[in-house]
């Protein structure tokens, strides 16, 4: 007679329908947080003190069973699993009621929603639209095309990364070098805060990333008139190639195929700017008038009806 089985609902944990779909997510969200922001495995192996052999376990949609324990628990409490392992303190309730409220909303409701906030909450209208935001992958031209139009609107152009160093004392491969991705972060948002508290007309280029961090877009959204320099991949690695610098996309044959997961990562993103300005097969001259009247319109549109 075969002795009782001694697997317990513990050992078997992960084994379930549900359980795997769960651990996909996860790892589909890791390599999706991963791409956004340009980073290799062995980049973020690093910075998190994780190793790679785990990340890639964990992409694949194998982590670790205590991520499941977690959910359990947090699903027998009826809260949320970021909730349970947040080290932020505890949300106000209307809070968490205004996001299960938005969380019922469909796709275009969500976006009606977002830029009702911002117009009653937000610097939105005219002030905000004394600053000029640039978003974009590098090689979009948010450098040479933002200083063309500060100097034609006769404001001041800043480059947010170039602030950051400031800031620091170092430059910003040291800071990732020295300090990681987290304090770069924070550096970028108090400069950020700093530039909106100095300026009421400028002209700001930000760093391709800066639209993955969430709280400092928002901030960009809320207090400018943000306008995405978007190109094709081949025509981004051109220009990035003619600048010398490859960053964010590992050197290499696989550099073309970083980029292009880069830029459909982060399209969602470029994409709740104010405008669009497509750079594609546009001269610099082209490039900036588009711009220009991209500025124009949005001013225009800003302005009260009589």
């Amino acid at each position: 007679m075969c002795p009782p089985s001694e697997t317990t609902p513990e050992s078997r944990r992960g084994t379930a329908p549900a359980d795997e779909v769960y651990l996909k997510r996860v790892g589909e969200r890791v390599r999706l947080g991963r791409a956004r922001r340009g980073m290799s495995r062995k980049i973020l192996s690093k910075a998190s003190g994780v190793s790679e052999r785990y990340l890639a376990e964990l992409e694949r949609g194998a982590g670790n069973a205590s991520l499941l324990v977690l959910r359990q628990i947090a699903d027998a409490l009826s809260i949320e699993a970021a909730d349970l392992i947040s080290d932020q303190p505890e949300r106000p309730v209307d809070l968490t009621l205004a996001i299960h409220q938005l969380e019922r909303l469909a796709p275009a409701e969500l976006a009606e929603a977002r830029r009702l906030l911002a117009q009653r909450f937000g610097a939105a209208g005219v002030a905000a639209h004394g600053r000029i935001a640039l978003v974009g992958l590098r090689g979009a031209g948010k450098t040479t095309l933002g200083q063309l139009a500060a100097e034609a609107l006769g404001v001041p152009f800043v480059e947010l990364d170039r602030e950051v160093e400031r800031a620091s004392g170092m430059e910003l491969s040291e800071i990732f070098a020295v300090h990681g991705q987290a304090m770069f972060r924070q550096l970028e948002r108090q400069c950020l805060e700093t530039i909106i508290e100095r300026f009421d007309r400028v002209v700001i280029a930000t760093g391709g990333s800066l639209v993955t961090e969430p709280a400092t877009y928002d901030l960009l959204l809320s207090t400018c008139f943000v306008i995405w320099l978007s190109t094709t991949p081949d025509q981004h690695m051109s220009r990035v190639i003619a600048q010398g610098d490859l960053r964010p996309m590992a050197e290499g044959p696989q550099a073309m195929d970083d980029l292009k997961a880069i830029l459909a990562s982060r399209t969602p993103l470029y994409a709740k700017a104010a405008a669009e300005v497509n750079t594609s097969d546009k001269s610099e001259a082209q490039a900036f008038a588009a711009l220009l009247a991209v500025i124009a319109k949005g001013k225009s549109a800003a302005v009260p009806a009589p």
